[in-house]
């Protein structure tokens, strides 16, 4: 696994190539010196940029960062609506377990990014486009005390879900039996409501044992 020197090194050095990247920002956990730090971080990295079609419609250059195990493009993808608005990530994970979370936006939305999250370190501005540095902080991420409302709406919320789960147990259905097969498979109890296992169960057991 690469190290944090050899991955920022790797991004910025692209970056400096790039005419059209202007700025580099980095966020997440990386850039709470508060938390803990590990290996399996990932490199949440935004690219502020004058063009983006030339990054979108030709993808190479997403290979100088290393060799993929799968590449992740959620603004592409129609399992789920985009959510980004004008800006395009790409959620890489690479052989050596280093993952990065790229995202691309254009410049003219910097202000807009500035303003999105707490844990935003600036690694790159080439031409001075930002007046104050931000400096990462976990404000945005504090638990906050919440309203009368919003407590009565999760109390009403949590008793709503819960009929499902009666359901789920009356019919014997999947999410319970899956539950038990994985807790059985990692050694935690289980309450044992009964001995009956779901066909589906059943049948991956047979098939992967």
């Amino acid at each position: 696994m690469r190290t944090e020197k050899e991955m920022l090194d790797l991004i910025l050095s692209f970056a400096e190539e790039k005419e059209e990247i202007k700025i580099v920002g980095m966020e997440g956990s990386r850039t709470n010196n508060e938390g803990p730090k590990d290996d399996f971080q990932d490199y949440d990295i935004t690219y502020l940029v004058t063009e983006m079609d030339v990054f979108i419609q030709d993808e190479q250059w997403l290979d100088v960062f290393w060799e993929r195990i799968i590449l992740q493009k959620p603004e592409a993808m129609s399992l789920y609506y985009p959510q980004l608005g004008t800006w395009f990530s790409y959620l890489m994970l690479f052989e050596d377990g280093t993952r990065i979370d790229l995202t691309l936006i254009p410049l003219e939305e910097l202000n807009l990014y500035l303003s999105s999250d707490s844990l935003i370190k600036i690694l790159l501005d080439k031409e001075g486009d930002i007046n104050n540095y931000p400096v990462p902080s976990e404000r945005y991420y504090y638990i906050e005390k919440p309203t009368p409302r919003k407590f009565d709406d999760c109390c009403n919320e949590f008793w709503w879900v819960m009929t499902y789960v009666v359901k789920g147990l009356c019919r014997k259905e999947l999410f319970r039996e899956a539950s038990i097969y994985v807790a059985t498979e990692l050694s935690f109890e289980y309450p044992n409501y009964d001995d009956n296992i779901s066909n589906f169960i059943q049948k991956m057991q047979k098939k992967y044992r």
